[in-house]
């Protein structure tokens, strides 16, 4: 049970006018500005505050008086309390209306360019089933949900098996039924939870960091190819092989059957040993080359990164090597390359690609994936990007004529951004998760170069998220 909150006051037929940040919807009442949960742009509704700012106010709509002509039934049943989908009660245009004008507002506000040129955004093909990789929790007692609380019923302390409520490490929801990953992802969860509560097998308890069962991460390729990790909280042979001869004789689909003993007090599995308990320690995803009619293909294994909507980083980077604008004479510099999709995406349009990411293990994989698909021009180096980045080893490896950048959320480093304006490449194409971060290194780029060309690509319809693309030409 959670404690009952501080009754804030009830501010009554208020028109929600915007979008906001993280998924909420925005109004204005007289100087206040309120982030608003459960609205949609063109409601009216009336708004029970839930938090009070010096300068801003966070409140859920609970009674609506007009419904915007943006709204549209939410598929899932777990839509509100979930978190994860929070515009999916938002028609899927409206979406990309207002993902766009992110990317225009941050380019204003924060990288200080006037009516900035912005290409369409280019929407997902699917807007369910996108994603190849979940992730769930497991928790001795799942969070009830307000209308669970309300009727009175004693749940006790009931397991579940799903995903984080939004701001509290230790609450997690059920789910009965996800929409972004195509099955046998639900069959494979519900599967694992009937045979856990049936075998009696602990579910985890976050706080005080006792049980059995931690996490199960799925992961799918466009090939059929499919992944399952079992992340226990210690050994356990006989329930351990228990469960993983359960899963690998009622999914004989699966290719790759993992498992993960974690005793720490954290979830990361990247210092961890991951060990096979059915098939190979990878999966392998496929993906056309830029301008070339062969396939590419790229190891995943657990610990792997790769972008979570396959279809859609096609587009993403089509885009990025499309601004690149590469000669055949071209060294290019990859930063951030992660496991080398993009490397090995536009090796055959260069001379040379040189890879740097900070996560040794994903230079091994990048490596690895390159001498997969028989590319010979690509070399990749491990490291902070700010200290990797020297005069020393621009030196030694040339200095690029075109940097394509793919910084996480947080954006580059000022470091980093000093040092790509010391190297003076002819061209940068910055792909971002994040377009306020990425307009805010760009103010810091335009000293030197200015932008040229904008596209924003959604990869996850029915969130706040989009990645955007731009390319910046040095001034004359």
């Amino acid at each position: 049970m959670r404690a009952k909150k501080k009754d804030f006051p009830i501010m009554e037929k208020i028109s929600i006018t915007e979008a906001a940040a993280e998924g909420k919807a925005l109004a204005r009442v007289e100087n206040m500005v309120l982030f608003v949960d459960n609205a949609v742009p063109g409601d009216v509704a009336d708004l029970q505050v839930t938090r009070k700012k010096s300068n801003y106010r966070e409140a859920r709509a609970i009674h609506f008086h007009v419904l915007s002509e943006k709204r549209t039934e939410p598929k899932c049943n777990h839509f509100g309390v979930c978190g994860g989908c929070k515009w999916q009660n938002m028609k899927y245009e409206y979406q990309l209306f207002y993902k766009q004008k992110q990317v225009k507002d941050s380019l204003e506000r924060l990288a200080k360019i006037s009516d900035p040129e912005i290409q369409p955004i280019i929407g997902s093909a699917s807007e369910y089933y996108y994603r190849n990789k979940l992730e769930f929790t497991f928790s001795h007692r799942g969070w009830l949900t307000e209308e669970e609380i309300k009727s009175g019923e004693n749940f006790g302390d009931r397991p579940a098996l799903g995903f984080h409520i939004p701001g509290m490490f230790d609450k997690i929801l059920d789910i009965k039924e996800c929409f972004l990953q195509p099955e046998p992802s639900n069959k494979i969860r519900d599967a694992v939870k009937k045979h856990a509560v049936e075998n009696g097998l602990e579910f985890f308890n976050t706080r005080e960091q006792t049980g059995f069962l931690r996490n199960i991460i799925i992961r799918n390729t466009s090939t059929g190819e499919l992944m399952v990790n079992v992340i226990f909280a210690k050994e356990d042979q006989e329930k351990r092989e228990g469960l993983l001869s359960f899963l690998s004789a009622s999914f004989p689909e699966i290719t790759s059957l993992l498992y993960v003993i974690n005793t720490k007090r954290n979830d990361t599995i990247n210092d961890l040993d991951v060990h096979v308990y059915k098939g190979n320690d990878f999966i392998t995803e496929r993906m056309s080359a830029f301008e070339n009619n062969e396939k590419l293909r790229f190891k995943v294994g657990a610990k792997s990164f790769f972008q979570t909507n396959t279809e859609q980083a096609y587009n993403l980077y089509k885009i990025a090597a499309e601004f690149a604008e590469l000669k055949t004479t071209d060294l290019v510099y990859d930063l951030y390359t992660g496991t080398g999709s993009i490397a090995c995406f536009v090796a055959g349009k260069a001379r040379k690609v040189v890879g740097i990411e900070y996560v040794p293990s994903a230079i091994e994989d990048a490596k690895e994936n390159a001498a997969l698909n028989n590319i010979t021009n690509t070399s990749f180096f491990a490291g902070d990007m700010k200290d990797v980045l020297s005069p020393e080893f621009v030196q030694e490896n040339g200095k690029p004529d075109v940097i394509i950048t793919d910084p996480p959320r947080a954006g580059m480093h000022e470091d980093v951004v000093k040092r790509i304006m010391e190297i003076e490449p002819r061209k940068i194409v910055y792909v971002s998760c994040n377009p306020a971060t990425q307009a805010r290194d760009i103010a810091w780029l335009s000293e030197k170069y200015k932008v040229v060309k904008v596209q924003p690509v959604d990869m996850f319809p029915h969130t706040h998220h989009v990645e955007n693309v731009v390319a910046l030409v040095k001034n004359p």
